[in-house]
C-alpha cells in the first residue's frame, strides 16, 4: 500500500512487479543453504533482470537499454 495518500496506489507498481518476479522466477524455486548463496543467486538473476531480460513494459528492452540508452550488445 502506498503511503503517499489516497488513490496514489500506482507509485509503487514498478516495484511491486519487481517484488514478485524476484519472488516467483528466483526465490520460490530454491532451497538456499545458506544467506551467502542465497544472496549471490539473488545478485545473479538482479543482474540477469537489468541486463538481459527483456520487459514487455519497456518495449522488450531490458531495464540497462532503457536507462543507459544503449543496446545490450555493446555492454556484452
Amino acid at each position: 500500500m502506498s503511503m503517499d495518500g489516497k488513490g496514489r496506489y500506482l507509485d509503487n507498481i514498478f516495484v511491486e512487479r519487481f517484488w514478485r518476479s524476484l519472488k516467483y522466477e528466483e526465490v520460490y524455486l530454491h532451497a538456499y543453504e545458506s544467506t551467502k548463496q542465497a544472496r549471490e543467486s539473488i545478485a545473479r538473476w538482479i543482474n540477469f533482470y537489468n541486463h538481459q531480460r527483456p520487459h514487455q513494459a519497456l518495449d522488450y528492452r531490458t531495464p540497462a537499454e532503457v536507462h543507459f540508452g544503449i543496446k545490450q550488445e555493446a555492454i556484452a
